[in-house]
């Protein structure tokens, strides 16, 4: 038996004191709610209406019955709205990679807000953020995909300490905006005529996918560097360490370096850059659908500009998205 469609019944006859009134209150048929009464009156174990009469009447029982049968309903009524209102602010988890511009994620919260959504970033590794929308745990992901496909492009260059230790010149720190070349990190000789170190070049989390590190990996050979030359630098903290204290240059975008007061020169191999796609986790009908005004926003975040656009795509007020469009 559906309790609450025979306590509707129920209780609308109780009001209307008719049946037929009562089942066109409800939009049903009078033969339906009358065969709904005769059951709760089975269930009860005594008559609710006395039908004697003319116009029905509610009896003893149906008196002392009807102020819990509209508690039940009250009730019914209460748990429906909140888990309506609970299905619409329930947070939708968006994956980003770590350091992202807090001022633009904070945009993306505050748009989402507007429309009645709740986003909560996670700042993820880009295979963590690529199996989270595979199984569900993330609704929105900023996703890598081939910088020549992705909807958005990050450009990269190399950091470095702003004065490099002993006075040596790393290459990106002539404070130019020329762009480096991979051929630029070959071992040049002192003025002395003793050669150099090699320029060891850190990696951050966030280019650890096979797309980058076998474009990479093809760039170095093209160039005529072993594979050493450019390493895993860890975390992001101790990369950063290892730059500013002149021991080595760091693979990012121009805001991160800047942020940290590095020096940065653009890489010249745009192959080499990143490139971002906003993706989103199929629904239940299987369809994958990003918000129109989110992706610009998550894009704005990690430094993009979109792919073949102009100074004017590029995101307005923005900053770090200015300064990256710049390499």
């Amino acid at each position: 038996m559906d309790l609450l469609a025979h306590l509707e019944a129920y209780v609308a006859t109780a009001d209307e004191a008719s049946f037929s009134r009562a089942a066109d209150r409800l939009g049903i048929a009078q033969p339906l709610l009358s065969r709904r009464i005769k059951t709760l009156e089975e269930h009860f174990g005594g008559l609710l209406f006395d039908r004697a009469r003319r116009q029905i009447t509610t009896t003893e029982l149906g008196v002392l019955l009807l102020p819990y049968a509209r508690d039940v309903l009250d009730r019914a009524q209460r748990l429906r709205q909140v888990a309506g209102d609970a299905g619409r602010t329930r947070v939708r988890a968006v994956g980003v990679p770590a350091h992202c511009a807090p001022a633009a994620l904070a945009r993306a919260i505050r748009a989402g807000t507007e429309r009645g959504i709740t986003l909560g970033i996670r700042e993820l590794p880009p295979l963590a953020r690529d199996s989270g929308l595979a199984d569900g745990s993330l609704a929105y992901a900023l996703v890598r995909v081939p910088p020549e496909r992705g909807a958005f492009r990050v450009p990269l260059g190399l950091a470095s300490a702003p004065e490099a230790a002993h006075g040596e010149r790393l290459p990106g720190q002539a404070g130019s905006r020329r762009a480096i070349h991979l051929d630029d990190l070959r071992p040049r000789r002192r003025r002395t005529g003793e050669p150099a170190s090699p320029v060891t070049v850190l990696t951050l989390p966030e280019d650890h996918v096979p797309v980058c590190e076998d474009r990479l990996e093809r760039a170095l050979a093209r160039a005529g560097l072993p594979p050493g030359r450019f390493r895993p630098g860890g975390s992001a903290a101790t990369a950063l360490a290892e730059t500013l204290a002149g021991r080595a240059l760091l693979l990012c975008a121009e805001p991160f370096a800047r942020q940290h007061g590095a020096r940065w020169a653009p890489l010249g191999d745009r192959s080499l850059h990143r490139g971002y796609d906003v993706s989103a986790a199929p629904d239940r009908a299987g369809a994958a659908v990003v918000p129109d005004w989110l992706a610009p926003l998550l894009a704005s975040a990690v430094g993009a500009v979109v792919r073949g656009s102009g100074a004017s795509r590029r995101g307005a007020g923005d900053v770090p998205a200015r300064l990256a469009a710049r390499g």
